[in-house]
C-alpha cells in the first residue's frame, strides 16, 4: 500500500499536482537498488501512449534527481483518486497555506526561484481541452496551485492579491530583458513587479494552462477563462493573450462572481438623477440605454436596476458576454457563446419566444441587434442595453450610424444614462485648499473649500515606506476607490423632434441641458465641492468630451 504523504512529497519534488492531473501520471514510491544502480522512481501512468511525448521528459527529470524510472499502467480512476488524496494531504496539513504570507517579497522569492529552476513549464507539448468546458462544473481550489511548483505558487499569489486588493485587470507584459506585471486599480495601471524573462515565460505558460489554453501556441491570440475557489470564495478571470514584439502579452480581467451588488441608492449619489432614472425603469415598455467607455460601470448599474425590477411577478432575461454578476432572484441569465452561434441577436430572438417582460442585451454592437432591440421595445417589452459612447448625445449618433431609423428611435427610446467612474480622493492624506480662478474656469465656485490629492512618485513612495510615513489607505496614489458620474437624457417631445430633424450632437446636447439635464461635468463639479474628488479627475471627463 502506497503512503499518500510520501506520494505528495514526490509530486512536489519532481512534478506538480496540476501537471500530474493533466497527464494522468503519479509517482508512487522510490524503490532501492544495489549500487552502482540508481534508486528506482516508480511512476503510474493512466494512458501508456502518453509516454511517447512525455516519457523522455520524465526520465530526464528523474535522472537529474538521481533516479531511474520504472513505469506501470494503472486505471485512470485509480490515479485520479490518488491525486485527490494527495491534494488533501497538503491542504489540510499543518504546514499548508498558513505558511504563506502573500507578501510582495514572498512573491518575488517564488519568481526568482522559478527563474532558476527547471519545471514542467519549460516544456510546450501538452494537450488541453477547448472552451467547451461545462460552466456548471465545480471550480478547482486555488490551494492546489499555492502548494504546487514555484511558478504555480507565484501565479496563485498574483491572482489572490489582485482579488483581495480590488484590482480590476492584471497585465503581464514582455520586454527585451524582462517581464513586467502591472495592475489596474481604480482605473489606473500601476507597476507591480518585474521579473527575469525566464520567469515571465513560465508565468505566462502557467496562466494559459490554468485558463485552458494551448501553451504550445505562442504566435496567435487566445482567449480563456480561469475559475478557482480560494478560502470559500469563487474567483473568475477572463484571460487574453496576444503575440507582441518580445513575446506574449497576457491580460486578465477579474470578473465579479459575487452576488453582492450595490443598489441604485449607493451608486447614484445625485438624488434628482436617481429619482428620474427609477421612474424610467419602472415604465412597462421601451428601451433604456446605459452608455460609456469600457470599465465605466455600466454592467453594475444595470445589475442594480434589474435587481430593483425583480419583484417575483416579471419574467426577466439577460444576454451577457460574459456574465459578471450572479443576479439571483427570478432573473434568468444567458451567456453569449460565439462558437455555437449564440450571439446577442440570436439570444434576443430566442427571448421573444419565451414570454419576457424585461430583457437585458449586454451590448448593442451592430445594426441587427440595435433594430431588433427597438422592435422588442415597441412590442411591449422593457429592454435594457449598453452602448460604447462618450455622452448621452453621442449615443444617439451611434444608433443612427447603425442605421436605426429616426422614427423608430424616437418611438421606442425612453432614456440614455451616460456614466463614468472617477477616483475618490483619499481622505487620509489629501489636503484642503480654497478654489481660485483656475478652479473657477472649471465651474468651481471661488472661495469653495476643495481637496487636493497627495500623489507620490515611485521614489517618494519608497522613501515614505522606509520612514513608515506612507499612507496606509492609498499607498501614496492619492486616491482610494471610485465613484460614479452620471448624466441622464430623457427623451421628451423637443428632443425627439431634434432627432428626427437630424440635429447635431452639440445641438441636442444644448437642448437637453435647456430641458434641465445635469451633465457629466456638472455632476463631477458637485462631487468636487463635496470634497469627494479632485480637479484632476474632472479634467479627464472634460478632455473625453472634447
Amino acid at each position: 500500500m502506497y503512503k499518500i504523504d510520501k506520494i505528495r512529497d514526490l509530486i512536489d519534488e519532481h512534478f506538480s499536482l496540476q501537471w500530474c492531473r493533466n497527464n494522468l501520471i503519479i509517482p508512487l514510491s522510490v524503490e532501492p537498488s544495489l549500487p552502482p544502480e540508481k534508486p528506482v522512481l516508480l511512476i503510474a501512468v493512466g494512458n501508456i501512449t502518453f509516454l511517447g511525448t512525455i516519457g523522455e521528459f520524465i526520465k530526464n527529470k528523474a535522472s537529474r534527481s538521481g533516479y531511474k524510472c520504472m513505469f506501470v499502467e494503472k486505471d485512470t480512476s485509480q490515479i485520479e483518486h490518488l491525486l485527490d488524496q494527495a491534494a488533501k494531504e497538503r491542504i489540510f496539513s499543518s504546514e499548508g497555506l498558513e505558511s504563506f504570507s502573500f507578501s510582495d517579497d514572498e512573491l518575488l522569492d517564488s519568481l526568482k526561484e522559478a527563474s532558476n529552476s527547471k519545471d514542467e513549464y519549460d516544456q510546450y507539448s501538452y494537450e488541453f481541452d477547448d472552451e467547451s468546458e461545462n460552466e456548471n462544473e465545480s471550480e478547482p481550489d486555488l490551494s492546489i496551485e499555492m502548494l504546487g511548483s514555484k511558478i504555480q505558487r507565484a501565479a496563485a499569489q498574483i491572482l489572490i492579491k489582485s482579488c483581495r486588493t480590488g484590482v480590476s485587470d492584471i497585465h503581464i507584459e514582455p520586454h527585451s530583458s524582462n517581464f513586467q506585471v502591472r495592475l489596474r486599480s481604480d482605473g489606473v495601471l500601476q507597476k507591480y513587479i518585474s521579473m527575469p524573462r525566464s520567469a515571465g515565460l513560465k508565468l505566462t505558460a502557467c496562466l494559459k494552462n490554468m485558463a485552458g489554453m494551448d501553451i504550445a501556441e505562442r504566435r496567435a491570440s487566445q482567449d480563456g477563462k480561469i475559475r478557482r475557489v480560494f478560502e470559500g470564495t469563487a474567483m473568475q478571470f477572463r484571460c487574453s493573450t496576444a503575440p507582441a514584439k518580445f513575446g506574449e502579452k497576457t491580460v486578465l480581467r477579474i470578473l465579479n462572481s459575487s452576488n453582492e451588488i450595490l443598489d441604485l441608492e449607493s451608486l447614484i449619489s445625485n438624488e434628482e438623477i436617481r429619482s428620474k432614472f427609477r421612474n424610467v425603469i419602472n415604465q412597462p415598455d421601451g428601451i433604456i440605454i446605459v452608455s460609456g467607455p469600457t470599465g465605466s460601470g455600466k454592467s453594475t448599474t444595470l445589475a442594480a436596476a434589474l435587481r430593483e425590477k425583480d419583484n417575483g411577478e416579471l419574467n426577466i432575461v439577460t444576454a451577457e458576454d460574459p456574465i459578471e454578476y450572479d443576479l439571483g432572484g427570478d432573473i434568468q441569465q444567458f451567456p453569449v457563446i460565439k462558437a455555437k452561434g449564440q450571439n446577442f441577436g440570436f439570444l434576443l430572438r430566442t427571448f421573444l419566444r419565451q414570454d419576457p417582460d424585461v430583457i437585458l442585451i449586454g451590448e448593442t454592437r451592430d445594426p441587427e441587434t440595435a433594430e431588433s432591440s427597438m422592435d422588442a421595445a415597441e412590442t411591449g417589452h422593457l429592454v435594457f442595453t449598453t452602448l460604447h459612447a462618450r455622452s448621452a448625445s453621442t449615443s444617439l449618433t451611434r444608433l443612427l450610424d447603425m442605421e436605426v431609423p429616426p422614427y423608430k428611435l424616437t418611438s421606442s427610446l425612453k432614456a440614455i444614462l451616460a456614466q463614468r467612474l472617477i477616483r475618490r480622493v483619499c481622505p487620509e492624506c489629501s489636503t484642503q485648499k480654497i478654489a481660485g480662478d483656475y478652479e473657477y474656469n472649471y465651474g468651481i465656485k471661488r472661495g469653495q473649500t476643495i481637496r487636493k490629492a497627495t500623489v507620490l512618485n515611485s521614489e517618494e513612495k519608497e522613501k515614505r515606506k522606509a520612514e513608515g510615513s506612507l499612507c496606509s489607505r492609498c499607498s501614496g496614489t492619492g486616491y482610494k476607490g471610485r465613484i460614479g458620474v452620471y448624466e441622464l437624457m430623457i427623451l421628451n417631445r423637443k428632443i425627439a423632434e431634434a432627432i428626427k430633424a437630424r440635429k447635431s450632437n452639440a445641438e441636442i446636447q444644448d437642448l437637453a441641458e435647456q430641458e434641465g439635464m445635469i451633465t457629466l461635468k456638472d455632476y463631477c463639479v458637485n462631487l468636487i465641492q463635496d470634497q469627494q474628488t479632485t480637479i484632476s479627475e474632472l479634467k479627464k471627463i472634460c478632455n473625453s468630451e472634447e
